[in-house]
């Protein structure tokens, strides 16, 4: 009887945990901050740029996975994530409308830049996701066999979920202040960021994900010392 392979079931163990953490761990940020902006009422602390960056890059990146097919945890966490940012815009949104002073409309059939991402309505954050997608598909579908399409738009899609943290940096930047933001959220972005660019680079996805990574990484850290500094300052009472 041939003795039991401890360092495969081990590695197998390790394996299992690291797609799990992969699929889900890209969710747990976004927790504490649903909770704090439904248990202030007030969204103006969070960017729902965030949600946008989030959702042009995972859309993208499940038709990057038709064109070069990586790692299936990857393309899971994407489908997960979009339905998450919808959660998460659905209840800012319906916070929006409630504190909304003013009756005009902004609608996504608009076509108005000047309102972009700023809609009325949850139903207009859906019918560009929808376009997007629609959109995408189209284009996959005629540049299926070309290399560059397909490489490019893994680089789109990486770098614009590599920007992830810039809303939220701006955001802070312009409030001089963090108040509002989840402090624990960014906590778990820059953990999740640098467990999650190793995954990369151990399981040999394509070079996109982890030069993206370390780029996270390093927005991440740049908000977490905002945060510091920030509260390290006094605020000015004309502020």
């Amino acid at each position: 009887m041939d003795p039991p392979d401890v360092a495969g079931e081990s590695w197998s163990l390790l394996s299992l945990v690291s797609s799990v953490f992969i699929v889900f761990g890209g969710l747990l940020p976004y927790l504490p901050q649903y909770q704090q902006i439904k248990r202030t009422s007030n969204p103006d602390g969070f960017s729902t740029l965030v949600c946008l960056v989030l959702l042009v890059a995972n859309i993208l990146r499940i038709f990057f996975w038709f064109g070069k097919i990586f790692e299936f945890p990857l393309l899971l966490q994407s489908i997960l994530m979009i339905v998450t940012m919808l959660v998460l815009l659905n209840l800012c949104c319906s916070l929006e409308s409630e504190n909304r002073v003013s009756t005009k409309q902004h609608h996504f059939t608009d076509f108005d830049l000047e309102y972009f991402w700023k809609w009325s309505r949850f139903e207009d954050y859906v019918q560009f996701c929808l376009s997007l997608a629609i959109s995408a598909a189209l284009m996959t579908y005629a540049f299926y066999d070309s290399p560059v399409f397909v490489e490019g738009i893994g680089l789109v899609s990486l770098l614009t979920e590599a920007t992830l943290g810039l809303p939220q940096l701006l955001e802070n930047f312009k409030n001089r202040s963090t108040q509002g933001m989840s402090v624990e959220m960014v906590l778990l972005w820059t953990a999740g960021d640098c467990l999650k660019t190793a995954y990369f680079v151990l399981r040999d996805t394509p070079a996109q994900f982890w030069m993206c990574g370390a780029l996270q990484i390093g927005v991440d850290i740049a908000i977490l010392l905002q945060a510091y500094h920030y509260n390290q300052k006094p605020r000015s009472k004309y502020r």
